[in-house]
């Protein structure tokens, strides 16, 4: 076993028997992602990727309540409270995006409890999800006011396809595990004491595979999933979201849920 020095203890990296396990350690906030998560999440991955004797990754979250409850909302005020902030914040985070996306090896999320909003969008970057039965989904941007970026939509709308996606878009409803099986943004559900040993056994099944036959499956399957960012109608998405981020909306969704109260959105 070899454990990583991420540079904080909000997230722990560590390999054992040829998997790296990754674990999103903030359980007072479920696991909520601060600015120096997404910094030790990215060199977990990148680190990860260099090592050869990595076959496959498993992220999880600490606490047994949550995978990843979204981006910690108390740091909005401070790093991410308008389009500005919005960027520096985004290219902070690209790094961990960065590192999930460019991992050549088998990347699996076991969720156990909350998995919402940056999230789910974490879990969306792995190639197998597992969840159990007590875990539940949702995307509540259109209940703070933010916009959701380009590549989060399109990832999320290849897995479930549009009308899911629009579904959960649009309502920023919770779904209960056994409907994310359905609806096929899970590959499995576990009773939440065999999820561990489930996804432990699955990993070391696909660490002892020939490793090159294992990356040239996921290169082929990435390149059938490929999206641009150039993609017609990309642009004009972008600058829609910057909008949510510097309108009055969204700093009524954030006052409003740090107070805890229902938001009162006016469409400006």
């Amino acid at each position: 076993m070899s454990a990583l020095d991420l540079g904080t203890p909000r997230i722990l990296a560590e390999v054992r028997d040829g998997v790296g396990w990754i674990t999103f350690n903030h359980p007072e906030r479920r696991n909520a992602m601060s600015l120096d998560m997404w910094q030790g999440l990215g060199i977990a991955a990148e680190a990860f990727e260099r090592d050869p004797a990595v076959r496959a990754v498993v992220m999880h979250g600490a606490g047994g309540k949550a995978f990843v409850s979204g981006a910690d909302i108390s740091e909005f005020e401070q790093h991410r409270a308008d389009a500005a902030q919005k960027k520096t914040y985004d290219e902070i985070a690209a790094r961990g995006h960065a590192g999930l996306a460019a991992l050549s090896k088998p990347l699996i999320a076991m969720i156990d409890g909350y998995c919402v909003g940056g999230g789910l969008a974490i879990a969306l970057a792995a190639d197998v999800r597992f969840a159990s039965a007590s875990s539940r989904f949702a995307i509540p941007a259109a209940r703070l006011g933010l916009g959701y970026d380009y590549r989060g939509v399109a990832a999320l709308a290849r897995l479930v396809g549009p009308s899911v996606a629009k579904d959960i878009l649009f309502s920023a409803r919770f779904l209960e595990a056994e409907e994310a099986l359905r609806v096929g943004l899970v590959n499995g559900v576990v009773e939440g004491g065999q999820l561990g040993e489930h996804v432990a056994a699955y990993a070391a099944q696909i660490a002892a595979n020939a490793p090159l036959t294992v990356h040239a499956a996921k290169q082929a399957l990435r390149a059938f999933e490929h999206y641009s960012d150039g993609a017609p109608g990309a642009d004009a998405v972008a600058a829609l979201v910057l909008r949510c981020f510097d309108s009055d909306d969204y700093r009524e969704g954030r006052r409003a849920f740090l107070a805890k109260r229902q938001p009162q959105f006016q469409g400006r």
